[in-house]
């Protein structure tokens, strides 16, 4: 059975690195870029129907007719969309780190401060650093955000579509529906304020089937405890 992974808000495929090579030890693992991230096509829409849409088209491309599907964050969504819009398509789902419920805003800032950089004038990415870190603190933050830098003809530059992502934020931002009947993981960090009592309850509705584990991280479970999350996933895939 295929497993597709679904990274988060300004991430890419390469995020999942070890955790992928490990999984494609047992499975056939295709690590997605998200529209508008990664090597993928930039859009100006970007919701989470049309995501589900990229996918579907993405797994009729590669005739696969059923995936296991494993989502963190913005990627734990877009995981929900297209196992609520198709479930025939999904076996099981895993969602990292993410509930149903609306989400205040903390990335603006950030997309704000990787716009107003001046990239012209940058050699490297350590220049780029320095610039984003009167805005951006945490270090662990800005050197997550540097991995979306590319070089073109020998100049620097943001492979994201940072401008249509912050037009869509409020869209990623927002509580939304979702539904699926058949087996489903949810993994949550247990430092982690994205999935609380609260949300349990409310996916408990939406998703009968839904298990839940916490582990001992913050919100990038798979980063930070890498071999707990591959137990854990496994555990539920097997």
């Amino acid at each position: 059975m295929p497993l597709v992974l679904i990274h988060g808000l300004f991430g890419s495929a390469d995020n999942w690195g070890n955790i992928a090579k490990h999984f494609a030890q047992h499975f056939q693992v295709i690590s997605i870029d998200l529209r508008n991230h990664g090597r993928s096509p930039h859009s100006e829409s970007q919701s989470y129907a049309d995501m589900a849409d990229d996918l579907l088209e993405l797994c009729d491309v590669l005739d696969l007719e059923q995936i296991h599907l494993l989502g963190h964050s913005l990627g734990g969504k877009v995981a929900m969309q297209f196992a609520t819009q198709y479930p025939e398509r999904v076996s099981k789902l895993i969602v990292v780190d993410m509930a149903m419920r609306a989400y205040a805003d903390e990335h603006t800032h950030l997309i704000n401060a990787m716009m107003t950089v001046d990239l012209s004038h940058a050699e490297s990415r350590n220049d780029i650093d320095r610039a984003l870190k009167a805005p951006i603190s945490n270090l662990m933050v800005r050197q997550f955000l540097l991995t979306n830098l590319v070089k073109v003809e020998g100049q620097l530059q943001w492979r994201i579509n940072l401008p249509a992502i912050k037009v869509n934020y409020p869209k990623f931002q927002a509580a939304f529906s979702a539904h699926f009947a058949k087996p489903c993981l949810f993994i949550r960090g247990e430092r982690s304020q994205y999935v609380q009592e609260s949300d349990i309850a409310e996916i408990k509705q939406h998703f009968p089937k839904a298990e839940f584990i916490s582990l001992p991280t913050d919100h990038w479970v798979h980063a930070e405890q890498p071999q707990l999350f591959i137990q854990t996933v496994e555990n539920f895939l097997v």
